[in-house]
């Protein structure tokens, strides 16, 4: 009797309450990203090991930009204000505004600076492993000429 009870008890609760996905009165639920790939087309692949997101709020002052790195595992950001160009070693270039999410690129030296003389604040959530590097600066990396770098504004 008591086992019936329960099995009772666990379907009508199932019943009765909506998912956290699901759009209902209470819960409004926007789609931002859902991709299998990079922003350069790169099929995302996590890291191997005990894995570890970590969630970081990245601010960029009005007129600077990050320096040449790269991302050995995979991060997604989503610009919550200002204006972002994101540019590769290749001289590919990304332009992000408020409200725009972007899987960044792993393993590809790139470059991201604040655009229109304003600052750019990013929640940027990045999916590695433990003990693991998040970002890899590269202070010694030339563009060609060939390749057009990141100027100030």
């Amino acid at each position: 009797m008591r086992l019936l009870f329960l099995a009772t008890a666990i379907l009508f609760s199932a019943s009765q309450t909506a998912s956290a996905l699901d759009n209902s009165a209470a819960v409004k639920v926007t789609p931002l990203l859902k991709t299998t790939t990079s922003w350069d087309a790169k099929p995302i692949v996590y890291p191997q090991g005990q894995a570890e997101v970590t969630a970081l709020i990245v601010e960029i002052a009005a007129g600077q930009q990050t320096g040449w790195h790269e991302h050995p595992v995979p991060s997604f950001a989503y610009v919550l204000e200002g204006t972002l160009e994101v540019t590769r070693s290749t001289g590919a270039t990304k332009l992000l505004h408020a409200g725009d999410t972007l899987a960044e690129v792993v393993s590809t030296l790139h470059s991201g600076r604040a655009m229109d003389g304003k600052s750019v604040k990013l929640l940027v959530l990045y999916t590695g492993a433990v003990d693991g590097k998040l970002t890899i600066a590269h202070p010694e990396f030339t563009p060609s000429a060939s390749t057009p770098a990141p100027t100030a504004p």
